[in-house]
């Protein structure tokens, strides 16, 4: 019996320790992964990186990780226009199925999925936020964006007519495209339509393209938030490094 709660101990302490060597891993593991990210993708900060799985040095001996989630803050990305960026404010992505090498130098994700956030004074700059003559004395500009509720977005339409103007909301419908994001109005105020439907529209309806996201990750689906827009994302092989 004695030799046996011996036995039992040393398992105890040998486990222990194994758990304890485990973290100390997954913890270095992750700081180097982050600090690849931030050199590979010309990050402004260094992303946070969670591992998860256990025990980790398992997924180690396999060469493949089951499921990292990355979390980058404050992401510029590209609009397609010459020097054009975009703020993302939070991109927050579950890489699965990650390989990579010793080094940590190259690292692929067989699927990715995540969402990012875009607030909606960043999404206004893709709008006509300045006025725009819609016919001779009359100006239209979108002078603000909210959330309208059930995956709508709420456009704060002023029109200025003689020095008086009047701000109508408007629901309207966010959409993905490919690499682009669309914003199309619901419907406009009677008046509008009765007048300059074409003209308005011009103004009520834009759209914003976003590239060059973190591993080639592509948009997938987007509705409208409490704070700004929420972009699905997702890819395939997909590069984290290397």
């Amino acid at each position: 019996m004695r030799a046996l709660r011996i036995l039992l101990i040393i398992a105890v302490i040998l486990g222990g320790l194994f758990v304890i060597a485990d973290r100390i891993a997954v913890n270095l593991a992750e700081d180097e992964v982050a600090d690849k990210l931030r050199t590979t993708e010309n990050l402004a900060s260094t992303p946070d990186v969670s591992i998860k799985g256990f025990p980790f040095l398992t997924q180690v001996a396999s060469g493949e990780l089951d499921d990292t989630e990355v979390v980058i803050k404050d992401y510029e990305a590209a609009t397609g226009t010459d020097n054009g960026r975009i703020r993302i404010d939070d991109i927050r992505a579950n890489f699965r199925g990650v390989a990579f090498s010793g080094d940590y130098s190259s690292a692929t994700a067989a699927t990715a999925t995540g969402t990012a956030t875009i607030a909606y004074d960043e999404l206004l700059k893709a709008a006509k936020s300045e006025p725009t003559q819609i016919f001779p004395g009359v100006t239209a500009q979108i002078v603000g964006l909210a959330d309208g509720g059930n995956g709508k977005i709420k456009a704060n339409l002023k029109i200025t007519a003689l020095g008086r103007s009047t701000t109508y909301p408007v629901l309207s419908t966010v959409t993905v495209d490919g690499d682009t994001v669309k914003v199309h109005a619901d419907n406009l105020p009677n008046l509008v339509v009765e007048v300059a439907e074409g003209q308005v529209r011009s103004i009520t309806d834009f759209e914003q393209k976003i590239d060059d996201l973190p591993g080639g990750v592509q948009l997938d689906k987007v509705e409208a938030a409490e704070n700004g827009v929420e972009v699905g994302v997702k890819g395939s092989n997909v590069e984290l490094a290397g």
